[in-house]
């Protein structure tokens, strides 16, 4: 059962979140923004299979330029996905139903403007236009600052930055936002919500694993905190991010409404015996930052050649594009991150070197075996 949940209710355009509104279902387009008529197939895919709102990525004053043509052609809800621009949001805003930012990327431009001064800005764009907000706190992108205080504490980092920025957005009185709090590990997104909950109790919460990887271990994986958090009363929207090709990503959709209908009717799942041991792999979910979609099949790739490494406790970090690849594979054991005609291979925060998507393979089984006989030796 989904017990009553405590949260205020904010509107993106018509769609409701939070308190008694229903829990709201999303996803996030995976096609590159400038391509017009492919966004808006994906649009159309998500919409088919219920999506409640789409996010779009926008990284350029190109992309806003087609965002304003998608506009045109479709009256879904809308959400942009700011990244590292915060700047742009006065050229999307008119286009979109909310705005999602990172407290983790504020500090990438303007490094001499104080980040309450850049969310005012957010919050005074985002009003203006009669737009919704997301803090989206990932722990793949933890602020310089909350890096320092925190140490080896991801979630009170994570959390503790969330509840910093309600306060920021508060202050300037600015109300139609919801927080998210993501990270890879389910138990961490547990931990790190429930945190935010006990001090926000008000605020709705968009619920996700974040690189939760590929079906079916990336549902598991989205299952477990899911069921945890939202059987607790916490949580308000969701989505479930899949490692799939692009045109399958109406499964996110279908995937959380099964998750949701399961969690209401008390059937629970139980998590596969010894889940969390072995080989972990992550990869991030197929958007509109990617920049070649064979990233997707060397994510298969890696999966299946690296079966006969499935009883070590290592990690192998599958991501794919520019803008999240180096930094959040840094805490995996090895990590690739993908561009438009190469892959980045990492051991840990250092660079191995930089291979074709067909040479890397290879190179990656030599790194997988030389941290395995490290720890066997």
């Amino acid at each position: 059962m989904i017990p009553e949940r405590k949260t205020r209710k904010i509107h993106v355009r018509h769609l409701a979140i939070g308190g008694d509104a229903p829990i709201a279902v999303q996803s996030m387009a995976a096609t590159r923004t400038r391509d017009v008529e492919a966004t808006l197939r994906q649009v159309r895919i998500l919409e088919a299979a219920g999506a409640d709102l789409i996010r779009i990525a926008v990284d350029s004053k190109e992309d806003v330029a087609c965002l304003a043509d998608i506009r045109k052609e479709t009256d879904a809800l809308l959400s942009v996905d700011l990244q590292e621009s915060y700047k742009l949001a006065t050229l999307v805003a008119p286009h979109v139903d909310k705005i999602r930012y990172n407290p983790g990327h504020l500090h990438h431009h303007e490094k001499d403007r104080p980040i309450p001064e850049k969310v005012a800005f957010l919050a005074e764009t985002a009003a203006e236009h009669g737009c919704a907000m997301r803090i989206g706190v990932n722990a793949g992108s933890i602020a310089p600052d909350y890096k320092e205080r925190f140490g080896d504490d991801h979630t009170g980092a994570i959390a503790q930055c969330a509840v910093d920025h309600c306060e920021l957005l508060d202050g300037v009185g600015f109300r139609d936002y919801v927080v998210s709090i993501k990270d890879s590990d389910p138990r961490l997104v547990i931990e790190a919500n429930q945190r935010f909950a006990e001090a926000r109790p008000d605020v709705p919460l968009h619920l996700g694993v974040t690189e939760a990887g590929m079906p079916p271990d990336g549902v598991i994986k989205t299952r477990i905190a899911f069921e945890q958090l939202l059987s607790r009363g916490i949580g308000d929207t969701i989505r479930v991010s899949l490692t799939v090709p692009f045109d399958d990503k109406g499964l996110e959709i279908v995937e959380g409404r099964a998750i949701l209908a399961d969690i209401e009717a008390g059937r629970f799942r139980s998590v596969p015996p010894n889940f969390f041991d072995g080989l972990n792999i992550i990869a991030c979910p197929s958007c509109s930052r990617v920049e070649n979609e064979r990233f997707i099949e060397l994510a298969e790739e890696v999966k299946e050649m690296t079966q006969y490494a499935a009883e070590h406790d290592l990690t192998i970090a599958v991501m794919g594009c520019r803008v999240n690849g180096p930094g959040e594979t840094d805490d995996a054991d090895l990590g690739l991150w993908c561009g438009p005609t190469r892959v980045n291979l990492k051991r840990g925060p250092e660079e191995v070197g930089s291979y074709t998507y067909d040479e890397v393979l290879g190179s990656l089984r030599k790194e997988l075996d030389a941290l395995i006989q490290a720890r066997v030796s």
